[in-house]
């Protein structure tokens, strides 16, 4: 398991690297376009939940603190969680990579929102929600009477 939770990122931080560092290159959007980019990690996610999927799916169906914490508290858990994590972060970044691209809103901007998308998930989520309220607020309509 740790190879396998080890390579794991491999998967997705090519795409990371390119929408952070090189969000105005060209390839980066094309490649970033693609929902393909996802389609590595979700199929390593399909193949490691599925010999755990009775148990899992009995843990996730009627969750528990304990019972999730048994879930992800050994190797084969972990590594299936991190890969969840990875796949769905990268699922996120890459919207808001494109939307970004799609308001204007700087990549200067962008890039240190997609590290908190990459590093802390929901949280980088949400700062972009607010940023993207601020890029596309129309600030010089009038309230309404």
């Amino acid at each position: 398991m740790d190879t396998i939770f080890s390579l794991s990122n491999l998967l997705v931080m090519p795409f990371w690297l390119l929408m952070i560092l090189l969000p105005a290159w060209s390839w980066t959007r094309r490649i970033v376009r693609s929902l393909w980019i996802i389609v590595p990690s979700a199929l390593l996610y399909t193949m490691l939940i599925i010999p755990q999927f009775g148990g899992a799916f009995a843990e996730l169906a009627n969750p528990t603190l304990g019972g999730i914490q048994a879930l992800l508290g050994s190797p084969a858990g972990a590594t299936v969680g991190w890969v969840h994590f990875l796949a769905f972060d990268l699922f996120v970044g890459r919207w808001a990579y494109l939307d970004s691209r799609k308001i204007g809103l700087s990549a200067w901007f962008t890039s240190p929102i997609l590290f908190f998308v990459l590093m802390f998930g929901p949280l980088g989520f949400i700062f972009y929600l607010i940023a993207r309220e601020i890029k596309t607020k129309d600030w010089t309509a009038s309230p309404a009477s």
